[in-house]
Protein backbone atom coordinates (compact mmCIF):
# COMPACT_ATOMS: atom_id res chain seq x y z
CA UNK A 1 0.00 0.00 0.00
CA UNK A 2 1.48 3.32 -1.02
CA UNK A 3 1.58 6.40 1.19
CA UNK A 4 -1.40 8.06 -0.50
CA UNK A 5 -3.56 4.96 -0.13
CA UNK A 6 -2.54 4.64 3.51
CA UNK A 7 -3.42 8.28 4.16
CA UNK A 8 -6.78 7.85 2.44
CA UNK A 9 -7.44 4.76 4.56
CA UNK A 10 -6.67 6.67 7.77
CA UNK A 11 -8.95 9.52 6.75
CA UNK A 12 -11.71 7.09 5.89
CA UNK A 13 -11.28 5.27 9.20
CA UNK A 14 -11.53 8.55 11.11
CA UNK A 15 -14.65 9.58 9.19
CA UNK A 16 -16.19 6.19 9.90
CA UNK A 17 -15.41 6.62 13.59
CA UNK A 18 -17.12 10.04 13.51
CA UNK A 19 -20.20 8.54 11.84
CA UNK A 20 -20.39 5.76 14.41
CA UNK A 21 -20.12 8.35 17.20
CA UNK A 22 -23.01 10.18 15.55
CA UNK A 23 -25.16 7.04 15.72
CA UNK A 24 -24.10 6.37 19.31
CA UNK A 25 -24.98 9.91 20.37
CA UNK A 26 -28.35 9.73 18.62
CA UNK A 27 -29.12 6.37 20.25
CA UNK A 28 -28.18 7.61 23.73
CA UNK A 29 -30.26 10.75 23.29
CA UNK A 30 -33.33 8.98 21.99
CA UNK A 31 -33.14 6.09 24.46
CA UNK A 32 -32.64 8.30 27.51
CA UNK A 33 -36.36 8.30 28.39
CA UNK A 34 -36.54 4.51 28.22
CA UNK A 35 -33.33 4.14 30.24
CA UNK A 36 -34.62 6.58 32.86
CA UNK A 37 -37.85 4.62 33.13
CA UNK A 38 -35.98 1.33 33.64
CA UNK A 39 -33.36 2.74 35.99
CA UNK A 40 -35.63 4.89 38.10
CA UNK A 41 -39.27 3.82 37.92
CA UNK A 42 -38.78 0.07 37.66
CA UNK A 43 -35.80 -0.05 40.00
CA UNK A 44 -37.59 2.09 42.54
CA UNK A 45 -40.57 -0.28 42.39
CA UNK A 46 -38.15 -3.21 42.76
CA UNK A 47 -36.54 -1.79 45.89
CA UNK A 48 -39.91 -0.96 47.45
CA UNK A 49 -41.16 -4.46 46.70
CA UNK A 50 -37.96 -6.09 47.95
CA UNK A 51 -38.05 -4.03 51.14
CA UNK A 52 -41.48 -5.45 51.89
CA UNK A 53 -40.06 -8.98 51.55
CA UNK A 54 -37.89 -8.60 54.64
CA UNK A 55 -40.10 -9.71 57.47
CA UNK A 56 -38.72 -11.61 60.45
CA UNK A 57 -41.73 -13.90 60.38
CA UNK A 58 -40.67 -15.22 56.98
CA UNK A 59 -38.19 -17.96 56.35
CA UNK A 60 -34.98 -17.15 54.48
CA UNK A 61 -36.18 -19.06 51.41
CA UNK A 62 -39.47 -17.13 51.36
CA UNK A 63 -37.57 -13.84 51.52
CA UNK A 64 -35.25 -14.92 48.71
CA UNK A 65 -38.21 -15.98 46.54
CA UNK A 66 -40.01 -12.73 47.25
CA UNK A 67 -36.98 -10.60 46.33
CA UNK A 68 -36.46 -12.65 43.19
CA UNK A 69 -40.10 -12.13 42.23
CA UNK A 70 -39.67 -8.37 42.73
CA UNK A 71 -36.71 -8.30 40.35
CA UNK A 72 -38.57 -9.85 37.41
CA UNK A 73 -39.96 -6.61 35.86
CA UNK A 74 -36.57 -4.87 35.96
CA UNK A 75 -34.75 -7.86 34.49
CA UNK A 76 -37.34 -8.29 31.76
CA UNK A 77 -37.13 -4.61 30.84
CA UNK A 78 -33.33 -4.65 30.79
CA UNK A 79 -33.33 -7.78 28.62
CA UNK A 80 -35.84 -6.25 26.23
CA UNK A 81 -33.76 -3.08 25.80
CA UNK A 82 -30.53 -5.07 25.42
CA UNK A 83 -32.07 -7.39 22.81
CA UNK A 84 -33.55 -4.53 20.80
CA UNK A 85 -30.26 -2.65 20.86
CA UNK A 86 -28.35 -5.80 19.87
CA UNK A 87 -30.70 -6.22 16.90
CA UNK A 88 -30.22 -2.56 15.97
CA UNK A 89 -26.45 -2.95 16.18
CA UNK A 90 -26.48 -6.14 14.11
CA UNK A 91 -28.54 -4.51 11.35
CA UNK A 92 -26.18 -1.57 11.25
CA UNK A 93 -23.14 -3.86 11.20
CA UNK A 94 -24.58 -5.79 8.24
CA UNK A 95 -25.18 -2.54 6.40
CA UNK A 96 -21.63 -1.39 7.09
CA UNK A 97 -20.25 -4.73 5.90
CA UNK A 98 -22.00 -4.10 2.58
CA UNK A 99 -20.20 -0.75 2.43
CA UNK A 100 -16.91 -2.49 3.14
CA UNK A 101 -17.60 -4.95 0.32
CA UNK A 102 -18.36 -2.07 -2.06
CA UNK A 103 -15.10 -0.42 -1.05
CA UNK A 104 -13.09 -3.59 -1.61
CA UNK A 105 -14.72 -4.09 -5.00
CA UNK A 106 -14.01 -0.49 -6.01
CA UNK A 107 -10.36 -0.88 -4.96
CA UNK A 108 -10.02 -4.10 -6.97
CA UNK A 109 -11.44 -2.31 -9.99
CA UNK A 110 -8.94 0.47 -9.34
CA UNK A 111 -11.80 2.92 -9.09
CA UNK A 112 -10.37 6.32 -8.16
CA UNK A 113 -13.61 7.14 -6.36
CA UNK A 114 -13.41 4.14 -3.99
CA UNK A 115 -13.27 6.33 -0.88
CA UNK A 116 -16.21 8.41 -2.11
CA UNK A 117 -18.16 5.23 -2.76
CA UNK A 118 -17.61 3.94 0.77
CA UNK A 119 -18.18 7.34 2.39
CA UNK A 120 -21.49 7.71 0.61
CA UNK A 121 -22.51 4.18 1.54
CA UNK A 122 -21.54 4.63 5.19
CA UNK A 123 -23.30 7.98 5.38
CA UNK A 124 -26.49 6.43 3.98
CA UNK A 125 -26.22 3.48 6.35
CA UNK A 126 -25.77 5.76 9.36
CA UNK A 127 -28.65 8.02 8.33
CA UNK A 128 -30.91 4.99 7.81
CA UNK A 129 -29.96 3.66 11.23
CA UNK A 130 -30.63 6.99 12.91
CA UNK A 131 -34.03 7.17 11.19
CA UNK A 132 -35.02 3.82 12.72
CA UNK A 133 -34.28 4.95 16.28
CA UNK A 134 -37.60 6.76 16.91
CA UNK A 135 -39.46 3.63 15.81
CA UNK A 136 -37.29 1.45 18.04
CA UNK A 137 -37.84 3.78 21.01
CA UNK A 138 -41.59 3.82 20.34
CA UNK A 139 -41.67 0.03 20.26
CA UNK A 140 -39.76 -0.16 23.55
CA UNK A 141 -42.03 2.41 25.21
CA UNK A 142 -45.12 0.47 24.18
CA UNK A 143 -43.63 -2.83 25.37
CA UNK A 144 -42.60 -1.32 28.69
CA UNK A 145 -45.73 0.73 29.20
CA UNK A 146 -43.81 4.00 29.32
CA UNK A 147 -45.98 7.09 29.17
CA UNK A 148 -44.42 10.43 28.32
Amino acid sequence: MDAIAAAEERIMTERLRQKLNEVNTAAQTQLSGVQDYVHFNLQQAYFKCAYECFDRRRKREEIDNCVEYCSVPVLQAQNLVENEMANFQEKMNRSLRVCQDKYETAKLQKNSDATKVVESCVDQSVQDSIKTLPHLVGKLKVSLGVTD
